[in-house]
């Protein structure tokens, strides 16, 4: 079992001072193995805070962070599942399940992490998943009105994934999950083609 945050949007402190205190007080150091973000962190201060949580953290640019050197992409494995990483300002339309499709192919992963719209959401496409974790601070968006904190925690065991999402609602955080398992032949493509 492997523990895989995912978070972004974050805009601290542009658009928010720092992490609802009911998330902050989940994120545990040492819990976490990886920590995969699509950007928009903004600061340096907030990369040192989710490297406090795990050493293993990748970051995609969003156009409001100011670290240049993140990419523009990212695409890595864990367990038997290829990984990609895109902020989603560079997707037009911005959200569009069919854009996001042909992004996810054009990386060759089987989950896709993306963010820009600030809103989550979790699709089970194609014989893989997009999954948008939203904005871990609820920062307002011109693009959502309707903006509530959220973030993704992925339990990836073999060749599943269960999908949990916090959202926080009206003070209280709502846990829901997505289970998912990677077709037979691909998790034997995977498990074959690794070393």
């Amino acid at each position: 079992m492997v523990l895989v945050l995912a978070l972004g949007d974050l805009h601290i402190p542009h658009r928010a001072p720092d992490l609802p205190p009911k998330f902050k007080s989940m994120l545990v150091p040492g819990k976490i193995q990886h920590i995969l973000s699509p950007g928009n962190l903004c600061i340096k201060e907030i990369h040192d805070y989710l490297k406090s949580l795990s050493p293993d953290v990748h970051i995609v640019r969003g156009e409001y962070d100011e670290d240049s050197r993140y990419p523009e992409t990212k695409q890595l494995s864990i367990g038997s599942f290829k990984i990609g990483l895109c902020h989603g300002h560079q997707v037009i339309p911005w959200g569009d399940l069919d854009s996001l499709a042909m992004l996810q192919r054009q990386l060759d992963v089987d989950i896709l992490i993306t963010g820009h719209t600030h809103q989550f959401k979790a699709y089970k496409h194609e014989g893989g998943v997009i999954i948008n974790p939203g904005s871990a601070t609820g920062a307002y968006s011109s693009i959502s009105y309707d903006v509530s904190p959220s973030f993704v925690l992925m339990d990836i065991d073999g060749s599943r994934v269960v999908v949990y999402v916090y959202e926080l609602l009206d003070g209280e955080v709502k846990v829901d999950k997505i289970d998912f398992k990677k077709p037979a032949a691909a998790a034997g493509a995977a498990a074959a083609a690794s070393p």
